[in-house]
């Protein structure tokens, strides 16, 4: 048997290719939409990518399965438990399995038992291993999905917070109780394949180690030591991370099936006479580091630096709109790649950051002030103070006279912000911040300060904050 992993840092996605080496066959376990690694590792091994197994509808990527079920005829085996509405809607033309609890599939001697394990979804799956080629008749690992993590357990609630079905989260929890107690009651030896580590919103507190095992898990997950249902429910509910809201999207992307976007989809730079018909029918985001956005860019654009745009794109960008970047040639894929995952499926294209600039059109700026600074401002209530910190940093401390607005929610709650004073917007150190200061900007607000250094360098100032014991919003 031949088991890859395979793990993208900006979902914190993990997925698995398994390979019989005497079939010459292998399945992917939960794949990402960018398909070429499995395809290479398949050629590299001599190996043909004959399956796709799927633990869930996934709420945080774009699934690849379809992808590789277009691209090279992989069977699909996914799951036919839970409601009527969270069924697979694209499986005709593509030769399938539905699966229930009990169930068994098998590429070549490799054998998967099929475990329904609801709570985080309603149709979620593990897949237990067994090696068979290799002689065993007991199994050695489970891949659980979005079930249980290193460290953590899937989070019951998400089709409340991001996809708004109400009344769901407490009967998720529950469910989660019972598929928790049959997973205690698995060998201890198991390996335990998650899809995802730390930094996904899937669950709370995940561990950043690739794999463990049952028996570890059992000792030190804190999410497995309860024996009583409703100590469990409330735990598991509490402090959750917030529930980026484009997992609705990903929901119906994953169930109704995603675009197939095939061998060479590549997309184009755009001629700049494009960009205020861009800037006026989509969103345009330019993809400069934060320091030269705020010294000159292009009214109407916001500013999401490549290294974060899997995690802000999405909570962002307009769904129902086609997305334009402003960028350096070279990095138009890659940014497209990262969309696409996250299911911004209409990307138009590209304007030359450049040429841009040698134009003129980047004509509007803001800028920054050290705390210090700023302190006089914020003490006599002359600028406005927005922190867009989570819920837990903001618990956890914040500046006086600050009013909390998440980053990811900041777009819906502008109508909410005086338009009669200067806006000065912090996070922890300025990154998140500075996204703001964009999306601020690109609504009209335009006298926008930057908090250097964020609540880090107000901390270390040694200047006035409180501290909150439950959250203020949102």
């Amino acid at each position: 048997m031949l088991l890859k992993y395979f793990y993208d840092d900006k979902l914190a996605h993990a997925s698995y290719l398994v390979g019989c080496q005497r079939a010459r066959e292998a399945i992917v376990i939960d794949p990402g939409r960018d398909i070429e690694g499995y395809l290479a590792m398949a050629e590299r091994e001599g190996l043909t990518i004959t399956a796709v197994a799927e633990t869930h509808i996934h709420a945080d990527y774009v699934s690849g399965a379809r992808e590789l079920a277009d691209r090279v005829g992989a069977k699909l085996y996914v799951s036919d438990e839970g409601p009527a509405e969270w069924k697979y809607l694209y499986l005709d033309g593509y030769t399938n399995q539905l699966l229930h609890d009990g169930d068994s599939f098998s590429i070549g001697k490799i054998k998967f038992d099929v475990m329904h394990t609801p709570g985080h979804t309603p149709e979620s799956l593990s897949f237990v291993l067994t090696d068979q080629g290799g002689g065993a008749t007991s199994p050695m690992g489970i891949f659980t999905g979005d079930f249980v993590f290193v460290g953590s357990i899937g989070r019951p609630d998400l089709l409340e917070e991001a996809a708004g079905i109400a009344g769901t989260a407490e009967p998720g929890a529950k469910d989660l109780f019972a598929s928790m107690k049959r997973f205690r009651a698995l060998p201890d030896h198991l390996q335990v394949w998650p899809a995802h580590g730390a930094g996904s919103a899937c669950g709370k507190g995940l561990g950043a180690i690739p794999s463990s095992t049952v028996g570890y898990e059992k000792l030190t997950n804190p999410a497995l030591q309860y024996d009583n249902e409703e100590s469990f429910v409330r735990y598991i509910l509490a402090d959750q991370p917030e529930a980026p809201k484009y997992f609705a999207v990903m929901k119906r992307v994953n169930k109704e099936g995603p675009r197939v976007l095939g061998e060479g989809h590549h997309h184009q730079m755009l001629d700049l006479a494009k960009l205020h018909a861009a800037l006026k029918s989509g969103t345009v985001i330019d993809l400069a580091p934060s320091s030269e956005f705020a010294k000159g860019h292009v009214p109407g654009a916001i500013n999401i630096p490549i290294g974060m745009l899997a995690t802000w794109a999405g909570w962002l960008v307009d769904y129902d709109k086609p997305t334009y970047l402003i960028c350096k040639p070279e990095q138009l894929e890659e940014a497209a790649r990262v969309l696409h995952k996250i299911g911004v499926e209409e990307i138009i294209g590209a304007f030359d950051a450049h040429s841009i600039q040698a134009s003129g059109e980047a004509d509007e700026v803001y800028s920054t002030a050290k705390p210090s600074e700023l302190l006089p401002r914020i003490e006599s209530d002359r600028v406005t103070l927005i922190d867009v910190r989570s819920n837990e940093e903001w618990n956890e401390g914040h500046i006086q006279n600050a009013n909390h607005y998440f980053l990811g929610r900041l777009p819906s709650r502008l109508s909410e912000l005086p338009k009669d004073k200067t806006v000065v917007v912090h996070c922890l150190s300025g990154a998140r911040s500075s996204i703001a200061a964009s999306v601020l900007q690109a609504n009209g607000v335009k006298d926008v300060i930057n908090m250097e250094g964020g609540y880090k360098a107000w901390v270390q100032a040694d200047l006035p904050k409180q501290k909150e014991t439950v959250s203020l919003s949102s």
